[in-house]
Protein backbone atom coordinates (compact mmCIF):
# COMPACT_ATOMS: atom_id res chain seq x y z
CA UNK A 1 0.00 0.00 0.00
CA UNK A 2 1.19 3.07 -1.05
CA UNK A 3 1.09 6.40 0.97
CA UNK A 4 0.89 10.32 -0.35
CA UNK A 5 0.34 13.37 1.57
CA UNK A 6 -1.72 16.38 0.48
CA UNK A 7 -0.27 19.68 0.79
CA UNK A 8 -2.16 22.98 0.72
CA UNK A 9 -1.41 25.26 -2.06
CA UNK A 10 0.78 27.27 0.74
CA UNK A 11 2.50 24.36 1.74
CA UNK A 12 3.47 23.22 -1.52
CA UNK A 13 4.50 27.09 -3.01
CA UNK A 14 6.86 27.12 0.43
CA UNK A 15 8.04 23.63 0.05
CA UNK A 16 9.14 24.93 -3.73
CA UNK A 17 11.07 27.96 -2.48
CA UNK A 18 12.51 26.65 0.49
CA UNK A 19 10.35 28.40 3.37
CA UNK A 20 10.95 27.78 6.92
CA UNK A 21 7.54 25.82 7.51
CA UNK A 22 5.68 24.91 10.83
CA UNK A 23 3.24 22.54 12.02
CA UNK A 24 0.29 23.00 13.61
CA UNK A 25 -1.95 20.23 15.71
CA UNK A 26 -5.50 19.93 14.65
CA UNK A 27 -6.86 18.67 17.94
CA UNK A 28 -6.85 22.24 19.46
CA UNK A 29 -9.69 23.33 17.23
CA UNK A 30 -11.43 20.53 17.00
CA UNK A 31 -11.74 19.42 20.64
CA UNK A 32 -9.98 22.36 22.69
CA UNK A 33 -11.44 25.41 21.88
CA UNK A 34 -15.09 26.20 21.00
CA UNK A 35 -16.44 27.18 17.74
CA UNK A 36 -15.74 30.00 16.59
CA UNK A 37 -13.31 30.52 18.60
CA UNK A 38 -11.36 27.54 17.81
CA UNK A 39 -11.14 28.86 13.91
CA UNK A 40 -10.61 32.43 15.06
CA UNK A 41 -7.37 31.55 17.39
CA UNK A 42 -6.67 29.08 14.40
CA UNK A 43 -6.18 31.61 11.62
CA UNK A 44 -4.01 34.19 14.37
CA UNK A 45 -1.65 31.28 14.65
CA UNK A 46 -1.53 30.63 11.27
CA UNK A 47 -0.61 34.50 10.48
CA UNK A 48 1.78 34.80 13.59
CA UNK A 49 3.75 32.08 11.67
CA UNK A 50 3.93 34.17 8.51
CA UNK A 51 4.51 37.43 10.11
CA UNK A 52 7.95 36.13 11.43
CA UNK A 53 8.66 34.71 8.01
CA UNK A 54 7.77 31.16 8.03
CA UNK A 55 4.64 28.68 6.48
CA UNK A 56 1.81 27.45 8.70
CA UNK A 57 0.88 23.63 8.18
CA UNK A 58 -1.81 22.90 10.19
CA UNK A 59 -2.03 18.95 10.48
CA UNK A 60 -5.44 17.10 10.01
CA UNK A 61 -6.73 13.53 8.45
CA UNK A 62 -9.98 14.34 5.86
CA UNK A 63 -11.75 11.43 4.23
CA UNK A 64 -8.45 9.56 4.41
CA UNK A 65 -6.11 11.62 3.28
CA UNK A 66 -3.45 13.30 5.78
CA UNK A 67 -3.36 16.96 4.51
CA UNK A 68 0.06 18.96 5.21
CA UNK A 69 -1.56 22.33 5.73
CA UNK A 70 -5.40 23.27 5.51
CA UNK A 71 -7.12 25.65 3.35
CA UNK A 72 -9.29 28.27 4.73
CA UNK A 73 -12.76 26.88 3.53
CA UNK A 74 -11.11 23.28 4.75
CA UNK A 75 -10.26 24.95 8.02
CA UNK A 76 -13.63 26.36 8.36
CA UNK A 77 -15.37 23.06 7.99
CA UNK A 78 -13.13 21.05 10.55
CA UNK A 79 -13.75 23.63 13.04
CA UNK A 80 -17.62 23.80 13.02
CA UNK A 81 -17.71 19.33 12.48
CA UNK A 82 -18.74 17.58 15.38
CA UNK A 83 -17.71 14.34 16.32
CA UNK A 84 -14.28 14.19 15.04
CA UNK A 85 -12.01 11.59 16.14
CA UNK A 86 -8.95 12.46 18.08
CA UNK A 87 -5.85 10.77 16.56
CA UNK A 88 -2.81 9.53 18.38
CA UNK A 89 -0.03 6.83 17.29
CA UNK A 90 -2.64 4.29 17.95
CA UNK A 91 -4.95 5.75 15.58
CA UNK A 92 -3.59 7.24 12.74
CA UNK A 93 -3.01 4.55 9.75
CA UNK A 94 -6.66 3.05 10.69
CA UNK A 95 -8.27 6.31 10.42
CA UNK A 96 -6.39 6.60 6.97
CA UNK A 97 -6.80 3.48 6.00
CA UNK A 98 -10.36 3.46 6.57
CA UNK A 99 -10.68 6.32 5.09
CA UNK A 100 -11.70 8.63 8.07
CA UNK A 101 -11.33 11.74 9.28
CA UNK A 102 -9.55 12.77 12.55
CA UNK A 103 -7.63 15.86 14.10
CA UNK A 104 -4.27 15.15 14.68
CA UNK A 105 -3.12 15.24 18.80
CA UNK A 106 0.70 15.86 19.67
CA UNK A 107 2.25 12.72 18.84
CA UNK A 108 0.24 12.52 15.50
CA UNK A 109 1.05 15.77 14.48
CA UNK A 110 4.58 14.94 14.84
CA UNK A 111 4.76 11.69 13.14
CA UNK A 112 2.81 13.64 10.05
CA UNK A 113 5.50 16.33 10.23
CA UNK A 114 8.56 13.76 9.92
CA UNK A 115 7.01 12.55 7.07
CA UNK A 116 6.85 15.76 5.36
CA UNK A 117 10.02 16.86 6.42
CA UNK A 118 9.05 19.61 8.86
CA UNK A 119 11.47 19.61 11.83
CA UNK A 120 9.51 22.02 14.13
CA UNK A 121 6.31 22.51 15.61
CA UNK A 122 4.03 24.37 17.63
CA UNK A 123 1.17 23.49 20.32
CA UNK A 124 -0.11 24.66 23.30
CA UNK A 125 1.29 22.32 25.64
CA UNK A 126 2.08 18.61 25.48
CA UNK A 127 0.49 15.24 27.13
CA UNK A 128 1.99 13.80 30.07
CA UNK A 129 1.62 11.60 33.21
CA UNK A 130 -1.76 12.32 34.90
CA UNK A 131 -2.07 12.33 38.34
CA UNK A 132 -3.28 9.27 39.98
CA UNK A 133 -0.79 7.62 36.93
CA UNK A 134 0.38 5.26 39.49
CA UNK A 135 -2.77 3.06 39.65
CA UNK A 136 -4.35 4.15 36.24
CA UNK A 137 -1.49 3.88 34.26
CA UNK A 138 -2.45 7.18 32.01
CA UNK A 139 0.48 8.31 29.98
CA UNK A 140 0.27 11.00 27.03
CA UNK A 141 1.91 8.32 23.88
CA UNK A 142 3.33 12.47 23.60
CA UNK A 143 6.13 11.67 25.83
CA UNK A 144 7.18 8.49 23.72
CA UNK A 145 6.94 10.35 20.69
CA UNK A 146 9.17 12.46 21.92
CA UNK A 147 11.58 10.10 22.41
CA UNK A 148 11.50 8.67 18.78
CA UNK A 149 10.11 11.21 16.41
CA UNK A 150 13.29 13.86 15.43
CA UNK A 151 10.83 17.36 15.89
CA UNK A 152 11.44 20.11 17.95
CA UNK A 153 8.39 20.89 19.36
CA UNK A 154 7.50 23.94 21.18
CA UNK A 155 5.26 23.99 23.99
CA UNK A 156 4.57 26.21 27.23
CA UNK A 157 5.61 23.02 29.13
CA UNK A 158 3.50 19.99 29.85
CA UNK A 159 -0.66 21.00 30.88
CA UNK A 160 -0.98 22.20 34.24
CA UNK A 161 -3.78 19.65 34.66
CA UNK A 162 -0.89 16.91 34.71
CA UNK A 163 1.91 15.43 37.35
CA UNK A 164 4.30 17.71 36.00
CA UNK A 165 7.47 15.92 38.32
CA UNK A 166 6.60 12.48 37.09
CA UNK A 167 5.97 14.35 33.55
CA UNK A 168 9.64 15.49 33.73
CA UNK A 169 11.06 12.10 35.15
CA UNK A 170 9.50 10.36 32.45
CA UNK A 171 11.13 12.22 29.63
CA UNK A 172 14.86 12.02 31.42
CA UNK A 173 14.13 8.47 31.24
CA UNK A 174 13.16 8.59 27.52
CA UNK A 175 16.16 10.64 26.81
CA UNK A 176 14.12 13.65 25.43
CA UNK A 177 15.65 17.12 25.87
CA UNK A 178 13.82 19.48 28.08
CA UNK A 179 15.07 22.95 27.29
CA UNK A 180 13.26 26.07 28.92
CA UNK A 181 13.20 29.19 26.83
CA UNK A 182 14.64 32.02 28.04
CA UNK A 183 14.56 30.54 32.06
CA UNK A 184 15.58 28.13 34.61
CA UNK A 185 12.18 27.25 35.87
CA UNK A 186 9.68 24.39 33.75
CA UNK A 187 7.06 26.55 32.49
CA UNK A 188 3.31 24.80 33.39
CA UNK A 189 0.87 25.89 30.59
CA UNK A 190 -0.99 29.10 32.06
CA UNK A 191 1.63 29.76 34.58
CA UNK A 192 5.21 31.08 33.96
CA UNK A 193 6.81 28.71 36.68
CA UNK A 194 5.92 25.69 37.83
CA UNK A 195 8.86 25.53 41.30
CA UNK A 196 10.74 22.90 38.99
CA UNK A 197 13.61 23.27 37.75
CA UNK A 198 14.18 22.84 33.85
CA UNK A 199 17.03 20.44 32.52
CA UNK A 200 18.02 22.04 30.32
CA UNK A 201 18.07 26.15 28.98
CA UNK A 202 18.46 28.07 25.91
CA UNK A 203 17.92 31.67 25.36
CA UNK A 204 17.59 31.69 21.50
CA UNK A 205 15.76 30.13 18.69
CA UNK A 206 19.08 29.35 16.79
CA UNK A 207 20.77 27.96 19.81
CA UNK A 208 17.37 25.80 19.83
CA UNK A 209 17.67 24.67 16.08
CA UNK A 210 21.99 24.22 16.17
CA UNK A 211 20.79 21.85 19.31
CA UNK A 212 18.21 19.75 16.79
CA UNK A 213 20.91 19.61 14.13
CA UNK A 214 23.56 18.11 16.62
CA UNK A 215 21.18 15.33 17.23
CA UNK A 216 20.55 14.28 13.49
CA UNK A 217 24.57 14.96 13.15
CA UNK A 218 25.04 12.15 16.41
CA UNK A 219 22.32 9.97 15.03
CA UNK A 220 20.24 10.09 18.02
CA UNK A 221 16.56 9.33 17.64
CA UNK A 222 13.87 11.42 19.10
CA UNK A 223 12.76 15.07 19.12
CA UNK A 224 13.17 17.89 21.75
CA UNK A 225 10.92 19.37 24.10
CA UNK A 226 10.93 23.35 24.20
CA UNK A 227 9.04 24.89 27.18
CA UNK A 228 8.31 28.57 26.09
CA UNK A 229 7.24 30.03 28.77
CA UNK A 230 3.38 32.14 28.51
CA UNK A 231 4.39 36.08 28.23
CA UNK A 232 3.66 37.27 32.04
CA UNK A 233 1.28 39.61 30.86
CA UNK A 234 -1.10 36.71 30.15
CA UNK A 235 -0.56 34.53 33.10
CA UNK A 236 -2.56 32.77 35.49
CA UNK A 237 -0.42 31.92 38.36
CA UNK A 238 0.24 28.13 39.29
CA UNK A 239 -1.10 29.07 43.47
CA UNK A 240 -4.36 30.32 41.98
CA UNK A 241 -4.57 27.29 39.36
CA UNK A 242 -3.83 24.75 41.77
CA UNK A 243 -6.89 24.34 43.65
CA UNK A 244 -8.99 24.82 40.67
CA UNK A 245 -7.38 22.14 39.50
CA UNK A 246 -7.82 19.82 42.08
CA UNK A 247 -12.00 20.26 42.23
CA UNK A 248 -11.71 19.80 38.14
CA UNK A 249 -9.64 16.38 38.91
CA UNK A 250 -12.23 15.43 41.69
CA UNK A 251 -15.20 16.05 39.54
CA UNK A 252 -13.60 13.61 36.85
CA UNK A 253 -12.63 10.86 39.83
CA UNK A 254 -16.18 10.97 41.08
CA UNK A 255 -17.77 10.66 37.37
CA UNK A 256 -15.32 8.26 36.31
CA UNK A 257 -14.09 10.31 33.46
CA UNK A 258 -10.87 8.73 32.05
CA UNK A 259 -8.70 8.15 28.96
CA UNK A 260 -8.96 10.61 25.68
CA UNK A 261 -12.06 12.05 27.38
CA UNK A 262 -10.11 13.18 30.24
CA UNK A 263 -8.63 16.55 29.73
CA UNK A 264 -10.97 17.92 27.64
CA UNK A 265 -13.08 17.34 30.83
CA UNK A 266 -10.53 19.06 32.62
CA UNK A 267 -10.03 22.18 30.52
CA UNK A 268 -13.76 22.96 30.38
CA UNK A 269 -14.02 22.75 34.17
CA UNK A 270 -11.36 24.97 34.44
CA UNK A 271 -12.36 27.23 31.73
CA UNK A 272 -15.79 27.67 33.70
CA UNK A 273 -14.42 27.89 37.27
CA UNK A 274 -11.75 30.86 36.10
CA UNK A 275 -15.09 32.28 34.26
CA UNK A 276 -12.60 32.09 30.84
CA UNK A 277 -9.59 33.45 31.53
CA UNK A 278 -7.73 29.65 31.28
CA UNK A 279 -9.13 30.09 27.23
CA UNK A 280 -7.77 33.29 26.85
CA UNK A 281 -4.35 32.46 28.47
CA UNK A 282 -4.10 29.49 26.13
CA UNK A 283 -4.74 31.44 23.07
CA UNK A 284 -1.68 33.94 24.21
CA UNK A 285 0.44 30.90 24.74
CA UNK A 286 -0.39 29.18 21.48
CA UNK A 287 0.08 32.24 19.58
CA UNK A 288 3.64 33.02 21.48
CA UNK A 289 4.79 29.40 21.06
CA UNK A 290 3.96 29.77 17.28
CA UNK A 291 6.42 33.10 17.04
CA UNK A 292 9.32 31.40 18.97
CA UNK A 293 8.97 28.28 16.37
CA UNK A 294 8.90 30.10 13.50
CA UNK A 295 12.20 31.80 14.49
CA UNK A 296 13.64 28.63 15.25
CA UNK A 297 11.94 26.85 11.84
CA UNK A 298 14.04 30.06 10.36
CA UNK A 299 17.03 29.10 11.78
CA UNK A 300 16.71 25.57 11.45
CA UNK A 301 16.56 26.05 7.30
CA UNK A 302 19.58 28.74 7.31
CA UNK A 303 22.05 25.94 8.78
CA UNK A 304 24.38 24.82 6.29
CA UNK A 305 23.25 20.77 5.58
CA UNK A 306 25.97 18.48 5.91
Amino acid sequence: MTFTHHYSAEVAAAREAGTAIVALESTIITHGMPYPQNVDTARLVEDDIRKAGACPATIAVLDGQLCVGLEPETLDKLGAAKGVAKLSRADLAVCLAMGGTGATTVAATMIAAHLAGIGVFATGGIGGVHKGAETSFDISADLHELAQTPVTVVAAGAKAILDLPKTLEVLETLGVPVIAYGQDDFPAFWSRASSLAAPLRLDTAADIARAHAMRGALGLPGGQLVANPIPEEDEIPLPELEPIIAAAQSAADTQGIRGKALTPFLLSRIFDTTEGRSLTANIALVRNNARLAARIARELSALPET
